[in-house]
């Protein structure tokens, strides 16, 4: 049987948590693995999180949505990367669409409210945070001169001369253009100067979303203490934490509306190392202390 799990943990690794780190062991990976269980573990704690429920069955998620209707997030119960997940869906036919493709990755999936506001990642360990990032979707700024097209080309350009391939992804034309059809915009279209225009909804660096990393004095003590009781309640070493903020995260959870979406026992620790904006944070003791520690039945999923 143990020989079974790791032939299991081996290919879950290979494909859904590549670059990850391993520093819990597996009786927290447990107890956070889904989305369903870090939703119950924040509202044990009363940390602030959306309305949700879980589902097999659509009728269940029809049943939510009337009750407390749109725009809600579809994604699933275990996952990663937000891999099959969908947001901000706004009406009943977004809401088949998404439905159908969530369920072709993970049978149990999750309906939760959505809140319009910036996502951070917060990446936090016993006694401190340890880093702390703002996530957003791929976008171009417009010069009232080039075509979508070229501003894409422009910033794949960037994230080359960056060398932030392959952690972040090059923009992809062909699902921008999708996206732009919606938005009544296509690749010809020419911005305005300085007008921001979104290339997708979601923030997963696959999909060319990209961060910036926030300067941990930034952050109220506030924010930094709930983070500490999140960790506690899992008795976790180490957790990425998905957050979103009405405002931002450099303001008082309790001074904004926020959520915190799920809580992750294996954090990709590297896409801090390759930020579009801003500097990179320098975690190299709080690795090193990580690293000495012995995980127990860390090859068993």
């Amino acid at each position: 049987m143990r020989f079974l799990k790791k032939i299991i943990y081996s290919f879950l690794e290979r494909h859904f948590f590549e670059g990850c780190s391993k520093f819990n062991p597996l009786e927290v990976r447990r107890q956070s693995r889904t989305k369903e269980q870090a939703r119950d573990a924040f509202e044990k704690i009363g940390a602030p999180h959306a309305e949700g429920d879980i589902f097999i069955w659509p009728g269940r998620a029809v049943r939510f949505v009337k009750k407390h209707g749109f725009p809600i997030v579809l994604k699933p119960n275990f996952g990663t990367f937000s891999r099959g997940s969908y947001f901000p869906i706004r009406d009943l036919k977004e809401f088949w669409s998404a439905m159908i493709r969530t369920k072709l990755f993970w049978p149990r999936t999750l309906i939760e409210e959505y809140l319009e506001g910036g996502n951070f990642r917060v990446v936090v360990i016993e006694g401190k945070t340890m880093m702390v990032a703002h996530r957003f979707p791929p976008f171009v700024v417009g010069d009232n001169l080039r075509t979508i097209s070229d501003l894409i080309d422009e910033e794949n350009r960037i994230r080359e001369e960056m060398q932030l391939l392959p952690v972040i992804f090059r923009l992809d034309k062909n699902r921008i253009q999708k996206f732009l059809k919606k938005k009544k915009l296509d690749l010809k279209t020419v911005p305005k100067k300085g007008e921001k225009i979104r290339l997708g909804n979601l923030v997963a660096l696959w999909a060319g979303g990209a961060l910036v990393n926030i300067p941990l004095e930034k952050i109220p003590e506030k924010n930094h203490m709930l983070f500490q009781e999140i960790l506690k309640a899992f008795d976790s070493r180490i957790f990425g934490l998905d957050m979103l903020c009405e405002k931002s995260v450099e303001v008082p959870w309790d001074e904004q509306r926020c959520i915190f979406l799920e809580a992750n026992s294996r954090p990709y620790l590297k896409m801090h190392d390759f930020p579009r904006f801003g500097g990179k944070p320098d975690y190299s003791a709080d690795l090193k202390k990580l690293e000495s520690l012995e995980v127990k039945d860390g090859d068993i999923f």
